[in-house]
C-alpha cells in the first residue's frame, strides 16, 4: 500500500507571533489572519517487506536509512530531524519508505516545515487507520515541531495546511478557534504579490527573542503587540468587507510595528524591495513569518500588480507565481 498526502503553505497577514502561548493571553481579543497558497508540501509513504526505515527529502537532497523504527527512535542525531521526529512518533512498527518534497523555497517564512508535518502526520495516521479531529492533529503537530526546533512554536501555521482558505485564528484563554473568512480568493489573487528575498536565519530564534522580551516585561514590545492585535482584528474586518484599500493600509501598519520588536526582522534587501514596491503602487507590505529574510507579501490594486512585481524583481527579489487556494490537506491511498 502507498499513501500520498499534501498540504498548502501559508501567507500570514496580521497577528503573527501572538499565536505563541502564552503571549496571546496578555492582549485583548488576539487573533492571527492568514491564507493558504498553492505551494504545497508533499509526502509519499510505502510499506516495506523488511523493517527498515528509509527517509528521503527530495527538495533537500538528503536520505537516511535505519534498520528499524526502534533504531530510528534511538538515534540521538539525524540529518532529517523533522522526518525522524514525526515518523518515530507515528510509525506503525513496520518498515517504511518515506519520501517528501516541499515547493516553498528554503527559509521562505511560509510555514513549509509546519505544513510538511501536517502532510506527513496525516499520511502516517491514515496508514495506521487512525481517525481524529483536525484540532487534535494540529495540537500534536505543534508539539512535535517544538521538540524539533527546541523553542516554543505558534499555532497559526497548521490551520491553512489543514483547512486551506483565508483564516482568522482566535486565541483565547478557553481555547483556539479557527474561523473561515469569506474573502473571494479570485479577488485576493488579483491583489497580492509574493516576493522571496533569500534564506533567513532560523525563524524560531527570531520569535524566541521577541517572546523572551515580552515575558521579561519589555513595555515597548508589549505595546507593539497591543497594536498588532488591534491591527489583526481590523484586518479580519477589512477582509470580510472586501475593503482592499484598508487591508493594504493595515498590512503597512503591521510591518511598521513588527519591525520594532527585533533588529534582525528586516534586512537591507527587504527594505529596498518594500520601498520600491510602495513607490510602484503597492498599498502595503510585510515580511512573512519571523523575518530576517524569506518572503514578503505585497498588497496592491489590480491595475498596479504587474508594476509592483516588476519593481520587486528590479530591487533584487524573486517573485513567486502562487495563488491563494481553498484546498487544505489531502490524503490518498494508492496501489503500489
Amino acid at each position: 500500500m502507498q499513501i500520498v498526502a499534501s498540504a498548502p503553505c501559508r501567507v500570514d497577514l496580521a497577528g503573527g507571533t501572538l499565536d505563541i502561548w502564552p503571549l496571546y493571553l496578555f492582549h485583548e481579543a488576539p487573533l492571527t489572519v492568514n491564507f493558504a497558497i498553492s505551494l504545497r508540501a508533499h509526502c509519499r509513504i510505502e510499506l516495506r517487506k523488511d523493517r527498515r526505515i528509509h527517509l528521503r527529502a527530495r527538495d533537500l537532497g538528503i536520505e537516511e536509512q535505519f534498520p528499524s523504527p526502534d533504531a530510528l527512535r534511538a538515534r540521538p542525531r539525524t540529518r532529517l530531524p523533522l522526518h525522524a521526529e514525526v515518523v518515530g512518533f507515528l510509525a506503525p512498527g513496520t518498515g517504511l519508505t518515506v519520501e517528501t518534497d516541499c515547493e516553498a523555497p528554503a527559509g521562505a517564512g511560509l510555514a513549509g516545515s509546519s505544513t510538511l508535518i501536517i502532510a506527513l502526520a496525516s499520511a502516517l495516521k491514515a496508514l495506521r487507520g487512525e481517525r481524529g479531529s483536525k484540532e487534535q492533529l494540529r495540537q500534536m503537530a505543534q508539539n512535535l515541531e517544538a521538540r524539533i526546533i527546541r523553542v516554543p512554536t505558534g499555532c497559526q501555521d497548521y490551520y491553512p495546511a489543514l483547512y486551506g482558505g483565508v483564516n482568522a485564528i482566535e486565541l483565547a484563554a478557553d481555547g483556539i478557534r479557527r474561523h473561515a473568512i469569506p474573502a473571494p480568493l479570485a479577488e485576493l489573487n488579483r491583489r497580492f504579490v509574493l516576493v522571496y528575498t533569500g534564506i533567513p536565519r532560523q525563524s524560531g530564534i527570531n520569535n524566541w527573542e521577541v517572546m523572551k522580551a515580552h515575558i521579561d516585561g519589555n513595555r515597548r514590545v508589549h505595546r507593539n503587540f497591543d497594536e498588532i492585535a488591534a491591527i489583526a482584528r481590523a484586518m479580519r474586518s477589512a477582509l470580510e468587507r472586501c475593503d482592499w484599500e484598508e487591508a493594504g493600509r493595515l498590512l503597512r501598519a503591521e510591518w511598521s510595528h513588527r519591525r520594532r520588536n527585533a533588529p534582525g526582522i528586516t534586512t537591507p534587501l527587504i527594505d529596498v524591495v518594500v520601498a520600491r514596491a510602495l513607490r510602484a503602487g503597492a498599498l502595503g507590505a510585510k515580511v512573512c513569518g519571523a523575518g530576517g529574510g524569506g518572503c514578503l507579501v505585497l498588497l496592491c490594486p489590480p491595475e498596479a500588480r504587474e508594476r509592483v512585481a516588476t519593481a520587486a524583481r528590479q530591487a533584487g527579489g524573486k517573485v513567486l507565481e502562487v495563488t491563494a487556494t481553498q484546498q487544505g490537506v489531502s490524503v490518498r491511498r494508492m496501489p503500489q
